[in-house]
């Protein structure tokens, strides 16, 4: 199984249960690993034979975006059952979704959750 990565992708979103999280948002950052079978990618050389770094962003980011959560739980398990949704090819989907920004009074590089989904927990 090879796996795609994309790391330290950073969407600017309204999540959290305090009131000024979903008014004024905040930056949430992303680690995202896909699994799928690219063994035809390999040798073809054809985009259509792989999946689309792009694509991975642009369904990501529109995930975070298009609705505010209280909970990092809901909006990273969203994530990665919209990863699976749309790309076929994608057998398990791994989220790290990380906030730098939590309003928590300690000192930390950031909270975050971790999730993984395959296509037989969806």
């Amino acid at each position: 199984m090879d796996k795609i990565i994309i790391k330290r992708l950073r969407v600017f979103a309204r999540h959290g249960v305090n009131e000024e999280e979903t008014v004024f948002g905040q930056h949430f950052v992303l680690d995202i690993e896909a699994q799928a079978d690219l063994t035809r990618a390999g040798l073809t050389d054809e985009l259509d034979d792989t999946v689309s770094y792009a694509q991975i962003i642009k369904t990501a980011r529109r995930v975070m975006t298009e609705q505010n959560d209280k909970l990092l739980e809901r909006a990273a398990r969203r994530v990665a059952d919209a990863l699976l949704a749309e790309f076929d090819r994608i057998e398990t989907v791994k989220i790290r979704l990380m906030k730098p920004d939590a309003p928590i009074k300690a000192e930390f590089d950031y909270v975050a959750i971790e999730t993984e989904r395959t296509r037989e927990t969806v």
